[in-house]
């Protein structure tokens, strides 16, 4: 089981970097569409602007995941406190993923459940209903980024519970003088 969840992170970890890669470079070639038919045509297309903005949602929501997995995320106030010794790891590593658990459930359950209760009325429910005006799609096809990229993330932190050694504690700031 332990190996299960260590290689299903490592494969959604290089998949979610594939497509982030790709929706960078989706980016980019649509601003470069938008510039060059704004100030060479004085005509851009309508669609550029969304398409841009969406893949720009999509690039930030797992670059989020790649860097909880690679424990590139903010740590908070590393230099205000003392390094904490080495029988302390395994708290602060329980208490880093009460906060991960405490933020990623309530967006998963939202995503799915209403607020007061049924699939209908969840987040993705909500944005099957609305379409794109500019290109003509479902939102949903969009807002679904949420739910798997806060999956991806409660997988990556069982990943960490599943390392072998337990799960390390959060990297400290060091100074580079």
């Amino acid at each position: 089981m332990r190996n299960a969840i260590l290689g299903l992170s490592n494969a959604l970890h290089a998949l979610a970097r594939s497509v982030a890669v790709a929706a960078v470079a989706g980016m980019f070639v649509t601003v470069i569409i938008q510039v060059v038919a704004r100030y060479g045509f004085a005509s851009p297309p309508v669609w550029t602007e969304d398409v841009a903005r969406y893949m720009m949602v999509w690039t930030g929501l797992l670059g989020a995941t790649l860097s909880f997995k690679t424990r590139a995320d903010a740590v908070l106030m590393a230099s205000v406190f003392p390094p904490r010794p080495h029988w302390l790891g395994w708290l602060a590593a329980a208490i880093h993923s009460a906060a991960v658990l405490t933020f990623v459930l309530p967006v998963v359950w939202f995503c799915f459940i209403g607020l007061r209760g049924g699939f209908s009325r969840g987040y993705l429910a909500r944005q099957a209903a609305l379409t794109m005006d500019t290109l003509g799609i479902a939102m949903v096809w969009i807002a679904v980024i949420v739910p798997v990229s806060m999956i991806i993330i409660l997988i990556h932190l069982a990943a960490r519970w599943a390392e072998p050694t337990g799960p390390a504690p959060a990297p400290t700031e060091t100074s580079l003088d």
